[in-house]
């Protein structure tokens, strides 16, 4: 099975995490806070898991990245060439600060993010739901309530790797196109949140394919 590194364990890191245990994958957990402050996640875990520093989650074959913008230059930059990276981020100026390339449209997020990481795989997933629904509207390969979740990325075979993370986890896939494309399931798109139901309802609403593809298709800039 695939190891799941993690560089940031929180509450998207730490759901992607428990999907992927409870898919029969191993999981290296990291945070900024060390591998001690992990332990009770670990613990819940159970032998699939295990908490370390984020050099050592960026030996995994995927490596997701949930951090925010402002901390991107902090990242194992060197280990993380050539890997395949799951970048769940959004840009937030009022907590991350002005960058002047994504104000000005010219980058968004997850590019920015491969500026940070020369030679590594960026694929932008995960950014656009809500941590309660990514855990509760996961279901088996043909499920009639299977939802989806947009990737995009410069990377035909680190979409493929991805595309197939998902579907072990409980998810379909919809490719939106090259990293710049991720635009379309960004903070105030139609496909970020509200396909997927209120957030005020944990369970949260299924969302297939279709339903993905119109809500980036009525994207506008």
């Amino acid at each position: 099975m695939t190891t799941l590194g993690t560089i940031g364990s929180g509450m998207i890191g730490g759901t992607v995490a428990r999907l992927a245990v409870n898919a029969g994958h191993d999981v290296v957990l990291s945070n900024s806070r060390g591998p001690e402050t992990l332990a009770d996640l670990v613990a819940e875990l159970g032998p699939r898991a295990r908490a370390a520093t984020p050099a050592d989650a960026a030996t995994g074959d995927l490596v997701l990245v949930s951090v925010p913008v402002k901390a991107y230059p902090t990242l194992p930059a060197a280990a993380l060439a050539g890997k395949i990276v799951l970048d769940t981020g959004n840009y937030y100026p009022q907590r991350d600060g002005q960058v002047a390339a994504l104000d000005a449209r010219e980058l968004i997020d997850s590019q920015y993010l491969a500026r940070q990481l020369p030679g590594a795989l960026v694929v932008k997933v995960f950014n656009n739901i809500f941590f309660k629904h990514l855990l509760n509207l996961a279901r088996p390969a043909g499920a009639a309530d299977r939802s989806a979740l947009p990737i995009a990325g410069d990377h035909p075979a680190a979409k493929a790797a991805v595309t197939a993370f998902l579907d072990s986890i409980g998810y379909d896939s919809v490719d939106v196109g090259m990293l710049a494309d991720g635009w379309r399931y960004t903070p105030g798109a139609p496909a970020y949140g509200p396909p997927y139901g209120d957030f005020g309802n944990e369970k949260g609403t299924p969302a297939d394919v279709t339903t993905i593809r119109a809500a980036l298709g009525a994207a506008a800039r």
